[in-house]
């Protein structure tokens, strides 16, 4: 079902400042930013070989980045897999009774389509499955 390991999301309080880390310290190419209003997100893509790190910055004190940072502090918010078929992804994943965040999938960065599992169901890691292309 998981085809590769898509990317890791790291949430920052400070987009500037983390990319400095990532791109002066460590050398990686930002290749780019998205805004995602449905997530109250900001998103900087960092290409690292076949996967890449996402930077999420928040743009609402109420979105899910703000709150996981005032909760647990910034860091690794999720791990993100690729999937053939998300929809048949889910599906699976209800049969199984893993508890999902998102039923139905949604728009994410990069024009994926997007779900997450319960963090519950996984061991207290917020997966998210995505269908890119």
């Amino acid at each position: 079902m998981v085809l590769k390991l898509d990317h890791i999301g790291v949430a920052v309080s400070n987009m500037e400042e983390s990319l400095k880390l990532y791109t002066e310290l460590l050398g990686l190419e930002l290749h780019g930013t998205e805004v995602v209003e449905e997530q109250k997100v900001k998103v900087a893509f960092l290409p690292v070989g076949d996967t890449e790190i996402e930077l999420l910055e928040s743009t609402s004190p109420d979105g899910p980045v703000a709150k996981f940072i005032e909760s647990r502090g910034q860091g690794v918010q999720h791990l993100a897999f690729n999937v053939e078929n998300i929809e048949e992804a889910l599906a699976k994943m209800k049969e199984q009774g893993v508890r999902l965040i998102d039923e139905v999938p949604r728009y994410g960065a990069g024009g994926a389509k997007i779900a997450f599992l319960h963090p519950k169901a996984t061991g207290g890691v917020l997966i998210e499955l995505c269908q890119r292309g």
